[in-house]
């Protein structure tokens, strides 16, 4: 009996490690870039972002997304660049995240297809480099903000998963997307709809 109980213990055990093994084996490496060093004792987070190296990116509109004031991702805040009717089209995304990868390129696209919105990317992690690596690793010149405190999905009460396509009309939501968008036709007809409704 107690021989038994020794190999189950140990089974569960091995099961457990190798579950650990593999899931450390399945996180993604971060993409052109070092991850963001946790500051040291005494330091504020701040300064050891501020230590981060962020490649350039285009500059994005004043006044941030949807009211909320965040920095831009690697660029400058420039001129405001609302369109009438004030609808801006935001994509919550983060470095690490493989749909918000696919998603990208169809949010870009959808940008150059629809210049009658405006349309910018936040970024949801503190890792500001690796976002700003991502989104130049891709070919993506979409303004992006970025968020390392959850502040813009705070803001409209968004769940905490990305990728999240917002649509707005000025600091009012009329629509969130939980989920990727696989194609720049279900992407316009889901904005269009939340225009119109």
């Amino acid at each position: 009996m107690r021989k038994s109980i020794l190999i189950s213990v140990a089974a569960i055990l091995a099961v457990t490690a190798l579950l650990a093994v593999g899931l450390i084996a399945l996180r993604p490496e971060p993409t052109g870039q070092e991850s963001q060093a946790l500051p040291s004792a005494g330091e504020a987070p701040d300064e050891a972002s501020s230590r981060e190296v962020v490649p350039p990116r285009p500059d994005c509109p004043a006044g941030g997304a949807g009211g909320v004031e965040l920095e831009c991702l690697g660029g400058e805040r420039g001129a405001d660049q609302a369109q009438d009717g004030g609808i801006t089209v935001v994509n919550l995304w983060a470095w690490w995240c493989e749909p918000c990868r696919a998603e990208l390129p169809v949010i870009e696209e959808f940008a150059q297809r629809n210049a009658q919105y405006t349309v910018v990317g936040v970024h949801a992690d503190p890792a500001a480099g690796n976002g700003a690596a991502l989104l130049n690793d891709l070919g993506v010149g979409l303004p992006s903000y970025q968020d390392s405190e959850n502040l813009f999905g705070g803001e409209f009460g968004l769940p905490r998963v990305v990728p999240i396509t917002v649509v707005l009309r000025g600091d009012e939501q009329l629509a969130a997307f939980p989920y990727p968008f696989e194609d720049v036709e279900d992407l316009e007809a889901a904005v269009a709809g939340a225009v119109e409704g």
